[in-house]
């Protein structure tokens, strides 16, 4: 089973739970821990979390078994892994294929090729937790936690917006600004079960973008979220008169590209179990970088 252990340093006593807590491990997870056949530990003997800990003592957390995602079918598709450490794996999605199973994609979902790889590597825990999703058609670099702590640490990441996501899209027409920001409210639209629309009523969503290469009819930009609404990047743009290029729900007479041009080529978060940040990049996929042209340069 998996376990972390950390030393206290304080200079006053302090119970188990509040020690570890400060440390990611949430409500949720210690509940988990107690009933699930978990252990918290300090100095190598189990106690309970109301119990008092001592500067110099070692407090270590067992997680519990986790049962694994029975329902999801087994892909043998190949993963391309771009980053992977015993508490993060961060894959390489390929447009056209869905982040996670649903009745239409039910067999080869990035989900199943990840149950897949976890097969065949014998990992012990083959809980799949995916922490960021992507659009079946956007392609680029998609998180999954280990366990369920490394979920929950990223989680709270996801809500203080501290994980950074960094997108490439074509739009069409020209941006004429070379940076810009985007304040707009983002809702369901009511005509639809899928597309989204920009809306008094909606929750206000922040993209900041930046000009990389202005084509005659069109603008390779570099996106950044500050917010996670559904749809968010195509649906802004589409609002601010620039919809992607090949984007079928948002720009749907537009047919120059198979599949909306939207990569998310960066991704950056904080390690707590290793005390880093972690960044990973992801080069642009052959269908956008011939669009834009040979002449391509690494996004800074």
């Amino acid at each position: 089973m998996t376990e972390f252990s950390w030393q206290y340093q304080g200079d006053s006593p302090i119970k188990a739970r509040t020690f570890i807590m400060g440390y990611g491990v949430t409500r949720t997870l210690l509940k988990k821990i107690k009933y699930h056949g978990g252990q918290i530990r300090v100095n190598g003997q189990a106690v309970l979390a109301n119990r008092m800990v001592d500067r110099g003592d070692v407090v270590t957390v067992v997680l519990p078994p986790e049962p694994e995602n029975d329902h999801v079918a087994v892909s043998a598709v190949p993963l391309k892994i771009v980053h992977e450490d015993p508490n993060f794996l961060i894959v390489d999605k390929p447009a056209g294929v869905a982040s996670v199973p649903s009745h239409n994609y039910a067999q080869d979902t990035l989900v199943n090729r990840v149950k897949g790889y976890y097969q065949r590597q014998g990992y012990a825990n083959q809980k799949i937790h995916i922490v960021t999703r992507l659009d079946k058609d956007t392609s680029g670099l998609v998180i999954f936690a280990k366990h369920h702590f490394a979920h929950s640490v990223l989680d709270k990441q996801l809500k203080d917006r501290t994980i950074q996501k960094t997108y490439l899209a074509i739009t069409s027409g020209q941006i004429t600004a070379d940076h810009f920001e985007i304040y707009l409210p983002i809702g369901r639209d009511e005509t639809s079960f899928v597309k989204r629309q920009v809306t008094n009523s909606g929750k206000m969503s922040i993209t900041e973008g930046w000009v990389v290469r202005r084509l005659p009819h069109q603008t390779l930009v570099r996106l950044q979220l500050h917010t996670g609404r559904t749809h968010q990047i195509r649906v802004h743009l589409s609002a601010l008169g620039h919809p992607l290029i090949g984007d079928w729900l948002y720009n749907p007479t537009n047919h120059l590209m198979a599949r909306q041009a939207l990569h998310c080529y960066h991704l950056e978060f904080y390690d707590p179990f290793n005390h880093r940040q972690i960044s990973c990049h992801s080069p642009l996929p052959e269908d956008m970088k011939t669009f834009v042209g040979n002449q391509w340069l690494q996004p800074f």
